[in-house]
C-alpha cells in the first residue's frame, strides 16, 4: 500500500483544478487540500468527501497560503489568469512551500507545449512558466527544499477544436488551417493531462520535467478520423503558409495591440504547428501505464461534430 500522501490543489475551483482533484481522489492514499477565493464554487462531489480539506484566501496573502499548504507533500498550482497572477502569485506559493517545512514537490501551473525550447517574448503567454521554472531551478540550486515538477502536454484537444482557435467550424463542416496539412497536431485531452498529472503526483520520485501525449496526428490524418467516425470528410481551408502565418501574427500585434486574443491564438497556432515546440515523439507516457492514452479518435468519439466546439466550455460546467 502507497504511504499517504496530502496533496495541495491551488486553484481548485478552475475547471482544470476540479478534474486534478478528482482525479487524485482515485488513488486511495491521497487526501486534498483546496485553495481557492471562493470554495463555494466547488461541486458536492468535492465539497462533501472527507479527504477534501477547503480553504479560503487570495492568491497573494501569504498568511492565508500558509496554513493551506503546511502539512502538504505536493502542491500543485492550476492558476490560469494574467501574468502578474502566472508569476508573482506562483511565486508567492512557491515561497510558501519552502517556509511549511513540509512540501518537497511544486507541480507548477504548465500544462502546455514545450516552453523550455522556446526564449523569453517569442510566444508570450508562456513567458511566465519560463520565469517560474527559472525560479524553481534557482531555489533548487541554492539547496532550497522544493522542487519543481513541469508537465507538458502539447495543447489540449479540448482547445484546439474549440470556437477560440476558429480551426473546427461546425456550421460548414471544415477545419481551418495554417500550413501544407502535413504539420503534427500533438494534442491531449484536459482529462488525460490531468490524469497523468495524478500519476506523476502519486510518483514520489517523480520531478523536474514530464513529458505526455494522448496522441501525435497530421491534420491529413485527422481528416480520416473524422471520416471514420463521422462519416464524412471535412473541408478544408488553407489559410496561408506558417510563414505568412509569423508575419500575420506579428503584423496583428504591431497593430492593434490591445487586440491580445485576436493575435494570441495566431501566436499559438505558430508555435504548436512549427516544430519548435514538441513534446513528442519521445514521451513518458510508458513511465506510468494506467494512464491510457486518449487518441485523437478517442476523443472524437465521445462527442459529435457539434458537441467539438464547445468541449472547453462544457468542461467548465
Amino acid at each position: 500500500m502507497p504511504s499517504p500522501l496530502t496533496v495541495g490543489v491551488a486553484g481548485i475551483t478552475g475547471k482544470f483544478g476540479r478534474l486534478i482533484a478528482s482525479k487524485l481522489l482515485l488513488h486511495p492514499n491521497i487526501t486534498v487540500k483546496g485553495y481557492a477565493r471562493n470554495p463555494a464554487k466547488l461541486p458536492p462531489s468535492l465539497t462533501t468527501s472527507p479527504r477534501v480539506q477547503l480553504f479560503q484566501g487570495d492568491a497573494f496573502d501569504p498568511s492565508t497560503l500558509a496554513p493551506f499548504v503546511t502539512g502538504c507533500d505536493v502542491v500543485i498550482c492550476a492558476y490560469l489568469g494574467d501574468d502578474k497572477l502566472m508569476t508573482s502569485g506562483q511565486k508567492i506559493l512557491i515561497d510558501a512551500c519552502e517556509e511549511s517545512g513540509t512540501v518537497t514537490r511544486y507541480v507548477a501551473s504548465d500544462w502546455s507545449l514545450d516552453y523550455t525550447k522556446l526564449k523569453l517574448g517569442e510566444l508570450f503567454p508562456k513567458d511566465p512558466m519560463i520565469k517560474i521554472k527559472g525560479y524553481l531551478d534557482e531555489k533548487a540550486a541554492k539547496g532550497d527544499r522544493v522542487r519543481g515538477v513541469h508537465v507538458l502536454i502539447g495543447g489540449f484537444m479540448d482547445a484546439i477544436l474549440s470556437e477560440f482557435y476558429g480551426i473546427w467550424r461546425p456550421e460548414t463542416k471544415s477545419l481551418r488551417f495554417w500550413g501544407e496539412g502535413t504539420e503534427v497536431w500533438e494534442g491531449t485531452s484536459y482529462e488525460n493531462a490531468a490524469e497523468f498529472t495524478a500519476a506523476v503526483v502519486a510518483d514520489g520520485e517523480a520531478v523536474g520535467v514530464k513529458r505526455f501525449l494522448g496522441d501525435r496526428k497530421t491534420l491529413n490524418e485527422i481528416v480520416e478520423l473524422f471520416e471514420k467516425v463521422y462519416g464524412f470528410r471535412p473541408a478544408l481551408e488553407r489559410q496561408g503558409s506558417l510563414e505568412e502565418l509569423k508575419g500575420l501574427m506579428h503584423k496583428t500585434r504591431a497593430e492593434n495591440p490591445a487586440d491580445v486574443f485576436t493575435y494570441m491564438r495566431m501566436f499559438y497556432q505558430y508555435y504548436w504547428l512549427n516544430g519548435q515546440t514538441f513534446v513528442g515523439p519521445e514521451t513518458d507516457n510508458a513511465k506510468y501505464p494506467e494512464v491510457k492514452a486518449e487518441t485523437w479518435e478517442d476523443f472524437l468519439r465521445k462527442r459529435t461534430p457539434e458537441e467539438l466546439s464547445q468541449a472547453m466550455v462544457a468542461l467548465t460546467q
